[in-house]
């Protein structure tokens, strides 16, 4: 899945067709591991909130959590381009999951003995470090693996195998969190990283170009830091982030994200509140409901490729954000779980079309010895207002009701939408308008 070209296995040289990208076992078998590795992820999305909730009683203390370990992305994200880069990143991918495989592994051992809220402020933030490394490489391999016109496809394809994982994950998570404790569903989760570990071995790719497109960006240099981008960790994420700034359509991506970000961080913590503390169930209903609530990005994955091609990449990520944050200000106005579910649904419907469309703009733009930084520039200047905005959110959903903050925060984010209407974003079809400088 990752190490471009330093395997000792032959990579291969043709680029799946049309036809081609489900027939390719090499792809099916990177599709396999981000579908466990999602069902895993299900499963911890679900039972850390539970763990705080358990131990705690305090959607605050939930937020804490959650702000801390967007804390510990943002600063991994701070060099992890600059790492992927430059290493082999089949290797980082298989570190960056043996690591969360132990951390997550410690959770159920301690909490056979004690119980101690320590431990899961330690470990979530640093499980939170690896998955930003395994994140950012991760995107620079999906170019590597399948061809230039087929990564809005393969990405909406990931997107549906994590969202058909998904669906059953939360379920299953909450109902082991009920019979055995939400310990016990993070240790499922260590499992799914160790054979997700193991499975990265086998996966293939194929040089990609380096800067001056002559194929020979493979091995642990893969073109990175190329000529004056060298010099340091500050100057080569820079390198990433002057991309973006250069970029009329990427630019305002980034900023309109990081407002976004800042609003919707916490959401998840709000539903679980809202679910067990305003609506009175138990921990198996939170898991139907952020079940039915992946059902949407499933439907993202289908749809996806049509509204680009009929909307263009503009009206289409305007759109679905503008839907996404009326879902979240009825979030707020509805009494009964069947809704709370389809409005979950309709959100992660929003931000898995927007999220799709973004991802594959991005490696379709940028060079492949930029991609790592770039990947990793996005991510840490869009979620740096997260954590402080998960804390925000879930403190006033404590202190003013679920009601007031998902009605405030659903009209603030289709103010951000449609302010991309006069932004490159809205003038754009395709959204891959060439820099507007040199970078």
């Amino acid at each position: 899945m990752a190490g471009r070209g330093t395997s000792h296995r032959t990579a291969r040289t043709s680029e799946p067709g049309p036809t081609g990208l489900w027939a390719d076992p090499n792809y099916r078998l990177f599709l396999a591991l981000q579908g466990l590795s999602a069902l895993g992820d299900s499963f911890s999305h679900v039972a850390i909130p539970l763990l705080v909730l358990h131990r705690t009683g305090s959607v605050a203390q939930m937020g804490l959590v959650t702000g801390l370990t967007g804390l510990a992305s943002i600063v991994t994200g701070l060099f992890a381009g600059v790492v992927a880069d430059r290493v082999d990143r089949r290797r980082l991918l298989v570190i960056a999951d043996v690591a969360r495989c132990v951390l997550f592994g410690m959770v159920p051992l301690v909490w056979l003995f004690a119980t101690p809220l320590w431990l899961v402020y330690t470990v979530v933030p640093l499980a939170g470090a690896f998955a930003m490394l395994f994140q950012v490489t991760y995107v620079t391999v999906v170019p590597a693996i399948v061809g230039p016109g087929q990564i809005l496809k393969a990405n909406s394809h990931l997107f549906g195998v994590y969202a058909v994982a998904s669906a059953g994950g939360p379920m299953l998570a909450g109902l082991v969190a009920a019979v055995l404790g939400p310990a016990a569903a993070l240790g499922i989760d260590a499992a799914t990283f160790a054979i997700s570990a193991v499975g990265i071995l086998f996966v293939r790719i194929r040089p990609m170009p380096d800067a001056a497109g002559t194929g020979s960006g493979t091995g642990a240099d893969s073109g990175a830091g190329k000529g004056d981008e060298r010099g340091g960790v500050r100057r080569e994420f820079l390198a990433g982030a002057r991309f973006l700034w250069e970029h009329p359509v990427l630019r305002p991506l980034t900023v309109l994200l990081s407002l976004l970000t800042f609003l919707t961080y916490g959401l998840t913590d709000v539903i679980v509140y809202y679910v067990k503390h305003g609506l009175g169930h138990g921990d198996g209903t939170v898991g139907y409901v952020l079940t039915a609530g992946t059902l949407g990005t499933l439907g993202a994955a289908f749809a996806v490729d049509r509204m680009r091609e009929r909307l263009g990449f503009g009206a289409s990520w305007i759109g679905v954000n503008a839907l996404a944050g009326v879902a979240v200000a009825c979030l707020g106005l509805v009494g009964s779980v069947p809704l709370v579910a389809a409005l979950a649904a309709v959100m992660l419907f929003c931000t898995g079309v927007a999220g799709i469309n973004s991802m594959s703009l991005r490696q379709e733009v940028t060079p492949s010895h930029l991609l790592g930084r770039v990947t990793s520039s996005f991510w840490t200047l869009h979620n740096a207002l997260g954590p402080i905005g998960a804390a925000a959110v879930t403190a006033a959903a404590g202190a003013w009701g679920v009601r007031a903050v998902c009605l405030t925060v659903g009209a603030c984010v289709v103010a951000v939408a449609l302010t991309g209407t006069v932004t490159g974003i809205g003038r754009t079809r395709t959204g891959r308008a060439a820099p507007s400088g040199g970078g």
